[in-house]
């Protein structure tokens, strides 16, 4: 059986060859890396160049660089260490952020923290005088993705950076999506907190990093010993860290050609699409990240239409189905978009290993199946 053809890289990428070779050589680096001995400095080893290759991809310094298990737990740790080390105080954020942000932000609010979503314009880009309305006297954190993981759109992070540096506020951005498919800088985007998620950009699972600026302060919400400055305790997951040094060497010195090739042929899709069915695109061509398409598509409904195709092209609807259950895209809605725009929402995420003939291939398959749904 062929293997479907795989637009769905903001799911998650496949391994790049480098740092699958990478991993298969630490896997006989086995020492503890808090050990004194050869083989605990053989790992301390790994670790220190996979730190080093992370700071010089956000352009910081390796100190300011904590490893964790992967965007969720750099999240996690980010707002509620933030959160932990003030005690009380106002947070504010977007109601387009990912669960691995939500889901905190409403825990802390039943602790007691007050907690502002700010709404998005139809491009789904956060205004900037909303965030400077938001905030007041007792703001400790604000936390603002960089780049939307269902529309691909790209927040103006520098911007909010610079307000937030203005007023003394503690700033994070959840970058998971955007390290590895466009230049992130920490400081040009005047960032305190940074979330990077190893296996959205060729590195493998279990494995990402927060970057927190020297003089941010912080409570960790997991105690144990030292690890990693006594902010994320636990063995260090040498196989992984050493996973997402190399895809962090490798994204640094390819990202300029990812970034042409995947502008590229998410603009054949773009233009193969809605030039022979009714549909349209769910944000905007510019400030969005270059791999990422969502466009909502007249008659059909995206989850079933996933499904269909699922042996052929493998991509992600905007909507989630639970027990029967679909309920239409939470971040498509605060768009505008109507709940049936939403529900016929998909997205596809193009990779660097795609080439123009099996994109021209799927967008043939995609767009035969809706003419046949449609009639």
């Amino acid at each position: 059986m062929n293997r479907p053809i795989y637009l769905d890289h903001n799911a998650t990428t496949p391994l790049d060859p480098e740092v699958k070779a990478a991993i298969i050589h630490a896997l006989d680096i086995f020492g503890n890396p808090s050990s004194a001995h050869l083989f605990g400095r053989e790992a301390r080893a790994v670790i220190d160049r996979s730190r080093q290759s992370v700071a010089e991809l956000l352009n910081c310094s390796p100190d300011e660089v904590l490893f964790t298990s992967g965007g969720t737990e750099s999240n996690n740790l980010a707002i509620f260490g933030v959160a932990f080390k003030k005690g009380k105080g106002h947070i504010i954020s977007t109601c387009i952020e990912h669960p691995a942000v939500l889901n905190p932000l409403q825990r802390l609010q039943r602790q007691g923290f007050r907690v502002t979503y700010l709404p998005v314009n139809s491009r789904g880009i956060v205004e900037i005088e909303q965030v400077k309305k938001a905030i007041t006297k007792d703001t400790i954190l604000i936390t603002v993705m960089h780049s939307n993981n269902e529309t691909g759109m790209i927040q103006p992070i520098r911007e909010i950076g610079s307000i937030a540096r203005q007023r003394g506020i503690i700033f994070h951005s959840d970058a998971s999506q955007s390290v590895g498919k466009i230049p992130v800088d920490v400081s040009d985007l005047s960032v305190d907190l940074l979330t990077v998620a190893g296996h959205k950009f060729y590195g493998p699972k279990g494995v990402g990093a927060l970057y927190m600026r020297k003089g941010i302060a912080i409570e960790p919400p997991v105690l144990g010993a030292g690890h990693e400055r006594g902010l994320r305790p636990g063995t260090e997951n040498i196989l992984g860290i050493a996973g997402l040094g190399k895809a962090c060497e490798v994204a640094k010195r390819e990202l300029k050609r990812w970034i042409q090739h995947n502008l590229s042929l998410t603009k054949i899709l773009y233009e193969g699409i809605t030039s022979r069915v009714e549909a349209g695109l769910n944000g905007a061509i510019e400030g969005r990240l270059p791999n990422t398409l969502n466009i909502s598509i007249k008659g059909i409904k995206g989850y079933e239409f996933v499904e269909i195709l699922k042996d052929e092209v493998a991509f992600s609807a905007g909507s989630a189905c639970h027990s029967g259950q679909c309920m239409p895209s939470s971040v498509l809605m605060a768009m505008g978009l109507t709940e049936a725009e939403a529900l016929s929402a998909i997205r596809l995420s193009t990779g660097k290993d795609n080439t123009t003939e099996e994109v021209l291939t799927a967008l043939d398959l995609v767009v035969t199946k809706i003419l046949k749904i449609a009639l």
